[in-house]
């Protein structure tokens, strides 16, 4: 248990999933919690459940974070509402349709990179500044091991990934001497609802990938993102962590 008391903690794609984790961990360790979403029914079941589950404070906002002014009336309204900003967690991302790279489609690339990629970089636009006003504050961005390494059939996916890595670093060193550390975490496959949606061989054929041979849980890679934004990670910025049962040591 980490003392996030008297702090907020923004978690963009929290509807569910990785997101759904983090922003109930946040809360279970005393932060005051916004959970954000592009599916309103989603986000507005997990602030639920942090009320009900952790007793904590918790707003529901709905953002598109592939649009600037969306992302920037989530950080205004988070302003407004706690008055602070002191951790964000850009986790909203999709998936492509499986295709070799000369058969994507363009509009399907843009949708990938305007979602995955553009909106950390939107995010960290509009997080940061309100960090400073904060005192400082820690990112992580989440990226995947798509990010670190070749996926095959993922194209979008992948060169997404790829440059929350990139952001992500730069950002660490522009923000070193600002009082805000920016860090990302990598998982592999996590037992969320696209797993569920797989056939049985699907779901067994990416599995065996894994050392392991098992999904992470959600709980799993939530900790390590918890973890990043605490004082007992005070020294650490710019770095990607693999959340992956050994899969990128192969």
């Amino acid at each position: 248990m980490y003392d996030f008391e008297n702090t907020v903690a923004l978690v963009t794609g929290a509807g569910s999933g990785i997101g759904r984790a983090t922003a109930k961990r946040f809360a279970a360790d005393g932060a005051t919690v916004v959970v954000a979403d592009i599916d309103t029914e989603a986000g507005q079941e997990t602030a639920e459940k942090i009320e009900a589950d952790e007793d904590g404070e918790v707003t529901f906002l709905e953002v598109d974070t592939s649009r600037s002014k969306s992302v920037a009336a989530l950080v205004d309204a988070t302003l407004n509402q706690h008055g602070r900003l002191d951790y964000a967690v850009n986790n909203a991302a999709i998936g492509n349709t499986p295709a070799q790279i000369p058969e994507i489609d363009e509009d399907e690339w843009d949708r990938i990179l305007d979602v995955n990629q553009t909106g950390v970089w939107v995010g960290m636009k509009h997080e940061l500044p309100a960090m400073y006003d904060s005192g400082g504050g820690a990112i992580v961005n989440v990226s995947s091991k798509a990010g670190v390494r070749g996926s095959p059939g993922r194209a979008p996916y992948a060169a997404s990934k790829h440059g929350v890595v990139g952001l992500t670093r730069t950002a660490a060193l522009e923000n070193a001497t600002e009082g805000v550390r920016v860090n990302a975490v990598c998982p592999t496959i996590v037992e969320t609802p696209a797993l569920e949606s797989m056939t049985e061989e699907e779901r067994s054929s990416i599995i065996d990938e894994v050392p392991m041979k098992r999904a992470a849980s959600p709980d799993e890679v939530a900790s390590v993102i918890v973890w990043l934004c605490s004082d007992e990670a005070s020294y650490i910025t710019g770095q990607s962590f693999p959340v992956d049962g050994g899969e990128t040591q192969k």
